[in-house]
C-alpha cells in the first residue's frame, strides 16, 4: 500500500531546510509506529520521497510526502498517531491511499503550485503584514497583460534570457496580498520570488527594499485532459478556467477507513 500525506509548515519550522524535515519524518515514523516500509539490502532505508521540497523561509499549508507502507493503517489512526509526535510547525493534515504506480507519485505529477505573498511591516517579522497599495492592483494588470516577460536566469555554469510569462498561470492582488498560480515541477519550475523580483523592478521598486513573505496554498497535479501545450497557448483563458486544469495532489488519494 503506498499513502500520500499532507501536512503544514509555519512558525519557526520555516527556517528549517528540506533535508532536516526529511529527518525529522523519518523519526516522527518510528515514534508515531507508523508501519512503514524499508528497501533492502545491506544499508535499508525508509520509503518515502517528497512531492516538492519548499525553500527556506517558505510557509505552507500544502506539504506532501509519499510513503510506502508494510500494512494497511486507517488514515484516521495515521493522522492522529502522528499529530501525536509533531512538533510545533508542523501539523499532519490527510492521510490517503494513492494507486501503486511510480508514474502516480508525488515527485513525478507535480505541475503547478499557488502561493500567497505578503506585504511585510518590516524584515524583522512576518506577523506584521501591511495593506497591499491600491497601484499594485493596477500595475499587476499591466504586467499580465505584456506580451513577453523576460527575465535573466542564472544557473552555476550560465546565464539567460527567459519567458517567464508562459509560466505564470494567475497573478492577481487584493488588500490581503499577491495571489499566484505558477508552473511547478520537473518540466518547468518558477519560483515566486522570481516573480515578485521581476514585477518590483518593473514598478520601479528596489526588491531588496520591499520585505515580502511567501506563504505555498497548494500543490498541484495536470488532469489528464490538460496537456502543458494548451496551457502555454491558452493565454488568457487559461487563467479564467484555471481550477478546471488542475487537481490537488490530495484529491488524487483516497481516505483509508
Amino acid at each position: 500500500m503506498k499513502a500520500r500525506i499532507k501536512f503544514r509548515k509555519y512558525g519557526v519550522m520555516k527556517f528549517i531546510g528540506h533535508l532536516d524535515v526529511m529527518r525529522f519524518f523519518q523519526k516522527a515514523m518510528r515514534r508515531a509506529d507508523i508501519p512503514i516500509a524499508f528497501t533492502g539490502g545491506y544499508s535499508p532505508h525508509m520509503i518515502m520521497s517528497f512531492a516538492q521540497p519548499l525553500g527556506v523561509g517558505v510557509t505552507s499549508d500544502g506539504e506532501y510526502l509519499d510513503i510506502e507502507l508494510k500494512e494497511p493503517i486507517t488514515s484516521e489512526d495515521a493522522v492522529n498517531q502522528l499529530n501525536q509526535v509533531m512538533v510545533e510547525g508542523i501539523d499532519v493534515v490527510s492521510f490517503r491511499e494513492i494507486p501503486d504506480d511510480k508514474k502516480c507519485s508525488g515527485m513525478t505529477i507535480v505541475a503547478a503550485a499557488k502561493y500567497q505573498v505578503t506585504l511585510q511591516e518590516s524584515f524583522k517579522t512576518s506577523d506584521a503584514i501591511k495593506r497591499i497599495p491600491d497601484l499594485w492592483q493596477e500595475k499587476v494588470v499591466n504586467f499580465m497583460n505584456q506580451p513577453e516577460i523576460v527575465v535573466l536566469k542564472r544557473t552555476k555554469r550560465s546565464e539567460k534570457e527567459m519567458d517567464i510569462k508562459p509560466m505564470i498561470y494567475q497573478m492577481e492582488t487584493d488588500k490581503d496580498g499577491i495571489h499566484l498560480f505558477l508552473a511547478t515541477g520537473s518540466e518547468q519550475n518558477l519560483k515566486p520570488d522570481l516573480v515578485m523580483e521581476t514585477f518590483l523592478n518593473y514598478i520601479g521598486e528596489k526588491p531588496e527594499e520591499v520585505p515580502l513573505h511567501y506563504h505555498r496554498l497548494e500543490v498541484y497535479a495536470r488532469k489528464p485532459e490538460t496537456p502543458a501545450t494548451m496551457l502555454r497557448n491558452q493565454g488568457e483563458k487559461a487563467t479564467a478556467d484555471i481550477g478546471e486544469q488542475f487537481v490537488s495532489l490530495e484529491e488524487l488519494g483516497e481516505v483509508v477507513r
